[in-house]
């Protein structure tokens, strides 16, 4: 069975770090994209960044400079490390991988 297993999600003070993790397994991760997308309340589920197999990140203009997405070698886990957090960066927090796989979500929440 296809897995996307995320982790690191929690509550964090504004200008804290968070650090995401997503493991996958039962798909072959290395030929697709793996990224991170977010989610409020009402509203769309939106691009944080992504990262295609070999490639360049893409982040969203939201979270440049302050987040930065990582892919381990194997090409099967993805790390989102998150500084400088703001009240707006507060989602669930999905991984995604290729065109339809997605995580269940972890909560991050930016509060004082």
């Amino acid at each position: 069975q296809a897995r996307l297993v995320e982790s690191g999600g929690g509550l964090v003070q504004p200008g804290g770090s968070l650090r995401l993790s997503c493991a996958a397994s039962g798909m072959p991760a290395s030929f697709y994209a793996m990224g991170w997308y977010r989610q409020t309340p009402g509203n769309q589920r939106e691009l944080v960044a992504s990262m295609p197999p070999g490639g360049r990140p893409d982040y969203a203009d939201a979270v440049k400079g302050r987040f930065i997405i990582s892919r381990d070698g194997a090409q099967n886990t993805v790390h989102l490390q998150m500084n400088g957090l703001k009240h707006e960066d507060t989602a669930v927090y999905y991984c995604h991988l290729g065109d339809s796989w997605w995580g269940q979500g972890t909560q991050v929440t930016v509060s004082s």
